[in-house]
């Protein structure tokens, strides 16, 4: 499907040779004069987003840390392994809902209140799963702790909403992604050394003590950063809870004696519910659809390594998390420069339609950020399912180690790509309720998840592992037509623009109205 539109041949007005000069000079006033979108320095933005990005981890982090020590729980508890397989279903089940709550919640109170109830939460559960010894202990403790990590990933996605502008937010989603795509290699690493050396209850004392120094982090340092309440954070918060101990990372305009102090806000009870609500918008229900099949074929590949790899390799627990790292070096790398490209494209679709880059403002009524966004990913879409169907065949006809760990690394290198893709284009579509959209992609991709890996093993067993990973192939190939509708009609859907070339014609008559009126009154 051919759905690139080529600018206007033609330019909308005429140019004389000082009209030309003046247009250009209007271009770089534009940009140089335009009120910055974050009062927050470079620096401060930089901080924020690490440490957001860090607490983010945890989510994933909990959940793979926990499967190497799955026998020695059940052993310990005296409980059979799918009883303890129950706290792996629950901690699914709750990571799923609990970001729909507290993802709301985060959008209408703060980004900072909210962090510090999720982690707070998440640290108790930590502190209580690391002294306890009881079965019925373990299962409400890990939903209590899986209610407070998977609320921070909806959390951290606010922050960047909040501070960094279409042009610059995909290095900052690269950043997100990066985090929190490290857990599924370091989890198993940190969690088979622990339980074979020490104890499986000196897992739940090593997230203590990195969710509690965390949590001070937080405390101590951590802004608040809502545009809702603090705008482009020149506003002082109202209540003390949005304030941290510290200044370090507040910006300069809001710790000014004279700074405007921001009125209270209504806080309504949150709603779960109102996560749902993108669905019903064409263009963040295909981003969300993408997201969620792309996470689903991730996670199969990622099951498959602790059952059929350690299976067919004759594997140890040690080794069985080290075949983690290629998936996760890979998904490290891609988060970094699919961020990168993904502000390179923004760029390049700009001067395409010569469009100006502002980065003063979240307003996309007039830029075509469906092309920016999807302009790499059909490669990547590519690379996935090609090393998908291969994953399969590898371990059909049991070649040598190093082939299936080879694509492990590519497909999940060119998934994470798509996940970044995916995460930063959702933002740019609800950059208002940033935090209430992720929550509900989060809902979607982990119901679609836990769908697909249930009839892993079940379709394994009838078809065997290489046609099964071949349809699942297939199943994420079907992305590549989703997405070239969405890139054809997503800005119609939006703007009620059939093309670029109606914003293009827009932004120049702007402009050119702009220079008329700045000549006029020269003379």
């Amino acid at each position: 499907m051919n759905d690139e539109v080529k600018p206007p041949p033609e330019p909308l007005f005429e140019k004389s040779p000082r009209a030309s000069a003046e247009a250009r000079e209007g271009e770089h006033v534009l940009q140089e004069d335009s009120e910055p979108y974050s009062c927050f320095s470079q620096r401060q933005r930089t901080c924020i987003s690490f440490i957001a990005s860090f607490s983010a981890m945890f989510s994933g982090l909990s959940s793979f840390i926990y499967y190497p020590s799955i026998t020695a729980i059940s052993h310990s508890l005296n409980v059979s392994v799918e009883l303890i397989n129950l706290t792996i279903t629950s901690y699914q089940v709750v990571s799923g809902i609990a970001p729909s709550i507290l993802g709301d919640l985060a959008d209408q109170s703060g980004r900072r209140p909210v962090c510090l109830i999720a982690f707070t939460l998440y640290f108790s559960a930590n502190l209580g799963l690391a002294l306890q010894s009881s079965y019925t202990a373990l299962i409400v403790l890990r939903c209590f702790q899986s209610a407070g990590a998977s609320s921070t990933i909806a959390i951290a996605y606010g922050f960047i909403a909040d501070l960094a502008p279409p042009a610059e937010r995909g290095s900052y989603v690269g950043i997100l992604q990066g985090f929190t795509n490290s857990a599924p290699s370091l989890g198993p690493i940190l969690g088979g050394v622990l339980t074979e050396t020490l104890s499986w209850h000196w897992i739940f004392w090593l997230l203590s003590i990195m969710s509690g120094i965390n949590l001070l982090i937080l405390t101590l340092i951590m802004p608040e950063t809502s545009r809702r309440m603090v705008n482009d954070g020149s506003i002082r918060p109202p209540s003390f809870l949005n304030i941290p101990l510290f200044s370090n990372l507040r910006s300069s305009a809001s710790r000014r004696c004279d700074a405007e102090v921001a009125r209270k806000q209504n806080i309504g009870f949150p709603n779960p519910l109102n996560s749902l609500i993108t669905l019903w918008q064409r263009a963040s229900f295909l981003v969300i659809l993408v997201g969620g099949i792309q996470y689903t074929v991730y996670g199969c590949l990622a099951a498959s390594f602790s059952t059929l790899m350690i299976q067919l390799y004759s594997l140890n627990y040690l080794t069985g998390g080290l075949i983690y790292l290629p998936c996760g070096i890979g998904g490290i790398f891609a988060a970094y420069t699919s961020g990168k490209l993904l502000d390179r494209d923004y760029i390049r679709t700009a001067k395409r339609y010569q469009l100006p880059v502002d980065k003063s403002t979240n307003d996309l009524s007039n830029f075509p950020i469906e092309q920016a966004r999807l302009s790499s990913v059909f490669p990547l879409l590519a690379v996935s399912t090609s090393a998908t169907v291969g994953f399969g065949w590898a371990l059909n006809q049991h070649t040598s180690i190093a082939v299936p760990l080879t694509l492990t690394f590519f497909s999940s290198a060119s998934q994470v790509a798509i996940f970044t893709v995916c995460g930063t284009l959702l933002t740019d579509l609800n950059p208002s309720q940033s935090a209430t959209a992720q929550a509900g992609y989060n809902l979607i991709r982990c119901a679609l998840s836990a769908g697909g890996i249930a009839s892993l093993q079940a379709l394994i067993n009838a078809i065997g592992v290489g046609w099964c990973f071949t349809i699942y192939g297939i199943i994420g190939a079907i992305c590549i037509p989703i997405l070239m509708v969405l890139r054809s009609h997503g800005m119609q859907w939006r703007t009620g623009s059939h093309s670029p070339h109606g914003c293009a014609a827009r932004s120049k008559r702007r402009l050119a109205r702009s220079f008329t009126v700045r000549h006029d009154s020269s003379e």
